[in-house]
């Protein structure tokens, strides 16, 4: 069994084929977590994975890039109304290269936190350029498990990831980024997922065609094994026990 940690099946680049996705997904073993980014890509995941939950893990929030437009009671009576189909918090966190204003994300941030928080639901946290900043505000929150998918931090921080029990997760670009092998290799084997953050499209690697689990992941795991030593059967073995691990399973 293989997880994809973050994904966005609610995106309209895949409208027109998820229910291929969601058969490919339960015959090839992968579960994954889908992320939203607003109240409409919330609502739209409802409708299409409430049936599928033994494939499709729902995570529910608002990104920083829609924290300024989006109605914050709303989607709280949105998160309350559905708590029995949500597995998650996320797509949610801080990002420096908007042009959305710090303390609006930083609301909407803490906002999501606390519905973690109050529900025992892990996070998927986006913290492009923010990445001190959520770490900063992260120990304000008993949250159960926290997720900094698309790491991108420098050596120190990921040390500090580390030692406050974060997980981290890698995608597509663990292939060709020597950058991100080396950071693989400093991650506590216990901490580290994988992703492939679909439909990002990635020009040096699968064609530059949007992503999807069940054609990516499985060269991402490839790629992580190689990197850190050890076999494929048995990376994916340690993927699944922390994928399990993060999500609440044990």
């Amino acid at each position: 069994m293989l997880f994809d940690v973050h994904i966005h099946l609610t995106d309209n680049k895949y409208s027109g084929y998820v229910h291929h996705i969601i058969s490919s997904l339960s015959m090839m073993k992968i579960i994954a977590c889908s992320v939203t980014v607003d109240v409409e890509t919330t609502i739209r995941s409802f409708n299409l994975f409430n049936t599928h939950r033994n494939v499709v893990k729902q995570f529910i929030g608002i990104h920083p890039e829609a924290s300024a437009r989006e109605d914050l009671e709303r989607f709280r009576e949105i998160f309350r109304s559905n708590l029995q189909s949500i597995d998650g918090v996320g797509e949610i966190g801080l990002d420096g290269t908007y042009d959305v204003p710090i303390r609006r994300q930083e609301q909407v941030f803490s906002a999501m936190l606390e519905l973690a928080e109050l529900t025992g639901r892990p996070v998927s946290i986006h913290s492009r350029r923010m990445l001190d900043a959520v770490l900063e505000t992260l120990p304000s929150y008993h949250i159960k498990s926290a997720l900094l998918h698309w790491f991108a931090g420098s050596k120190k921080q990921l040390a500090k990831c580390m030692d406050i029990g974060l997980y981290v997760s890698y995608g597509p670009p663990l292939v060709y980024s020597e950058d991100k092998k080396v950071l693989l290799k400093k991650t506590d084997r216990d901490r580290f997922l994988v992703e492939t953050d679909g439909p990002v499209q990635y020009s040096r690697c699968f064609e530059n065609k949007p992503a999807i689990s069940t054609s990516c992941l499985v060269s991402v795991v490839a790629s992580a094994a190689h990197t850190i030593g050890m076999s494929y059967d048995e990376t994916v073995e340690l993927l699944q026990k922390n994928s399990k691990t993060y999500l609440g399973y044990i």
